[in-house]
């Protein structure tokens, strides 16, 4: 079976931050559809990693409509700020955080992942779920991770990859080129988004590459978790 497209697909911030506000109604919708309900158990592995003792200030990148956010918060951070570029995911968020238990300990803005609204050493743990691929520059992205963090804080990211088993491989690939974005398109009603996620899965840093970078940004303790027969990594690391 052919491979899927290494193309890389044009991720000038403007242009993503309108898709994502284009497909902003049916975003969850769409995550639970496609993922079979288990970004619920990514992001759940993810917070577990950090280990949070509730006295945490986390801050959550690419937060979208808040879900890593809200599992932060529930997972024992004290207070959490998620950041995104994307206006109609943040506003679909803000209804979450106001219909949840604790309101007043998040906060959602609008901000850029490579020039953060945050200052030095600032906060104990950074949290990005699916993400880091649709930013624009992700080595500066990680650089302003390792500066807004205190030391010794830690960070955990998840992204897609190319599964290499030769079975779940081939599947997955035409799972990706066939079935995932018709659906994807169905739903959403948007024709680009669900063409360009396969595209922006294939061109990104193998789990390697990616720690790598990572660990040239300054962490320590760098480790590429595979989850789900390496469909999603996650990455952790500290300061």
């Amino acid at each position: 079976m052919a491979p899927i497209e290494l193309q890389r697909p044009d991720q000038q911030p403007a242009k993503i931050a309108r898709m994502f506000d284009a497909i902003a109604e049916r975003y969850d919708l769409l995550n639970r559809l496609l993922s079979g309900g288990i970004d619920r158990y990514w992001r759940w592995r993810a917070i577990r990693a950090l280990g949070f003792t509730g006295r945490e200030t986390v801050l959550d990148l690419c937060t979208g409509t808040g879900d890593v956010a809200l599992a932060a918060l529930r997972g024992g951070a004290r207070r959490v700020l998620g950041i995104d570029f994307a206006h109609e995911m943040l506003r679909i968020g803000q209804r979450k955080v106001r219909g949840g238990s604790r309101p007043f300990d998040v906060g959602l803005v609008r901000g850029d992942a490579m020039v953060l609204p945050v200052a030095a050493a600032s906060v104990d743990a950074v949290t990005m779920a699916f993400g880091i691929r649709n930013v624009f520059q992700p080595a500066r992205a990680i650089a302003e991770v390792h500066r807004v963090l205190k030391p010794g804080g830690q960070l955990a990211i998840l992204e897609f990859s190319m599964p290499r088993a030769p079975i779940v491989g081939s599947l997955y690939r035409w799972y990706f080129r066939h079935v995932l974005p018709r659906l994807g398109r169905l739903i959403s009603r948007h024709h680009e988004a669900y063409t360009y996620l396969p595209q922006s899965v294939g061109a990104f840093f193998s789990p390697q590459e990616f720690s790598d970078l990572v660990t040239r940004a300054g962490f320590g303790s760098v480790r590429a978790v595979p989850l789900t027969f390496g469909i999603v990594y996650l990455y952790s690391a500290r300061k």
